[in-house]
């Protein structure tokens, strides 16, 4: 075996003496030497220490990173860099099409950029010494300029601080506190801030004893921010991506078409029990869940299997249920019974109206504020039986149960 040795020290494995000999070149860099005497006394080529630098493109096409962090400054980085910046792989595409000759304006169509914004990382984030253009040093280059050290507003101003302390401790808020600063000083622009940053200021300083000042100088009481991110950035309610009421077809609303359903739960005291109930919204045709072992989503979706999976295939459309937690594995649900699971609206009861209308039937058998564990499953059974035996003025004073009959005999 091979002996690994770089600057009087052995080491165990070649890989091991190359990540030395590198870290030896970040260094030489730092000290202020240039590329081609770090590489020389590191014994490498010019060339080499390029590759570290760059990364490279090989003949198949595939991109290496580089294997050197030289252009990594000491400011922090930010860990999640916003979307409306260029990313990492769209910068390797402005780089290889830009090396085959491609404009600005035909980059910017690809990527669905301005072509502004192409020109601009182009000029901006060039090797000043070859005027190349490198898709890695690019990166590294607008990290650097993501976060600056820049002392905020409210303590580079003399007397601003001040100012927004005097109007917490008088309970002003901090809308109050921007308003008044225009009234107060008219002429001096720098005394001019909006509220939200009288909000930063507040929050990034509530710390340690702060917390309970800043609680009672606020109206809301809170040390810390709560978030106002918009509708559609909210993060999914479940992991799988949910199909809303409105994209369910036209035929369901109509009730002309037998098979789609309306689920939800009852809950018992401190809603620590449940039962869980499926409306057929046709026919009325209802069925009760037993979940004796809790009504988490797992639990939930297995009694949903277990009830549905006998039915006959035209009475397998839809099930349509509200954003309730006990409904996160509603794909299982999916898979296991072919059929689609819709989600309403968040607080719509009435996009559910006939299993709403069918809960509050339910309450005469299970009261509001009891222990719903306590009834079996043939209990269960012979309430929903009983439920579908009764004729409906909705259905000509049909029943559920002869409805139902009549759509799996002409089946």
């Amino acid at each position: 075996m091979g002996r690994w040795v770089f600057d009087g020290v052995e080491y165990a494995t070649r890989g091991e003496m190359c990540e030395a000999r590198r870290r030896r070149y970040v260094e030489l860099l730092n000290k202020g030497m240039n590329f081609t005497q770090a590489a020389l006394a590191v014994g490498v080529s010019k060339r080499t220490g390029k590759v570290w630098r760059n990364g490279r493109t090989r003949a198949t096409g595939r991109n290496e990173k580089p294997s050197v962090d030289w252009y990594r400054s000491t400011v922090d980085k930010p860990k999640r860099i916003d979307s409306r910046y260029l990313s990492q792989d769209e910068r390797i595409s402005i780089a290889d099409w830009h090396r085959q000759g491609m404009g600005v304006r035909e980059i910017a169509g690809r990527l669905g950029r301005a072509p502004s914004t192409i020109s601009r990382e182009l000029r901006r984030n060039a090797n000043p010494a070859t005027g190349m253009y490198g898709p890695y040093r690019a990166q590294q280059m607008s990290a650097d300029r993501l976060k600056r050290p820049k002392t905020a507003k409210v303590h580079a101003v003399p007397g601003l601080l001040d100012y927004i302390r005097s109007g917490l401790k008088a309970h002003w808020s901090p809308e109050q506190i921007a308003g008044r600063l225009r009234e107060d000083f008219p002429d001096n622009g720098d005394m001019h801030v909006c509220t939200e940053t009288i909000y930063q200021a507040i929050y990034v300083q509530a710390k340690g004893e702060l917390k309970k000042d800043i609680a009672k100088a606020l109206r809301s009481g809170r040390a810390r921010r709560r978030p106002h991110g918009q509708a559609d950035s909210r993060k999914p309610r479940f992991r799988e991506p949910m199909v809303m009421i409105s994209q369910r077809p036209a035929e369901v609303e109509d009730r002309a078409v037998p098979g789609h359903w309306e689920g939800d739960l009852i809950c018992g005291a401190a809603n620590k029990s449940a039962i869980g109930t499926l409306v057929e919204r046709t026919t009325r045709f209802t069925i009760l869940l037993h979940l004796p072992d809790g009504h988490d989503a797992e639990h939930v979706q297995q009694a949903v299997i277990d009830k549905m999976q006998h039915l006959p295939r035209l009475l397998r459309n839809s099930l349509t249920w509200d954003q309730g937690s006990e409904l996160a594995l509603h794909k299982r649900i999916s898979t296991a019974l072919d059929m689609q699971v819709y989600f309403c609206d968040p607080h719509s009861p009435w996009q559910r109206g006939t299993n709403e209308n069918t809960n509050g039937l339910l309450r005469q058998y299970f009261p509001k504020g009891t222990d719903l564990s306590i009834y079996p499953e043939d209990y269960l059974d012979a309430v929903a039986e009983e439920l579908n035996d009764r004729p409906r003025k909705t259905l000509g004073y049909r029943k559920p149960s002869e409805k139902i009959l009549e759509l799996i005999n002409a089946a």
